[in-house]
């Protein structure tokens, strides 16, 4: 590895390995954090319907009293 690194120019090792390493992070961080956005927004989803669930099973249920 350190013979292909001393084999390129220093233009590359400067400038473009850099580069391609703040890309790569970029792409691994805006991933991590949509998949947790996506989780997030799934849990918020699922807290709707069971609260909405629970609304409904509630007003039923003071129906049938009536």
């Amino acid at each position: 590895m350190a013979e292909l690194w001393k084999s390129m120019p220093s233009w590359m090792r400067n400038i473009v390995v850099p580069i391609l390493a703040l890309v790569i992070a970029w792409k691994i961080v805006s991933f991590v954090f949509g998949v947790l956005a996506g989780l997030i927004g799934l849990a918020i989803n699922v807290l709707v319907l069971v609260g909405i669930a629970a609304a409904v099973v509630i007003l039923i249920k003071k129906a049938a009293k009536n």
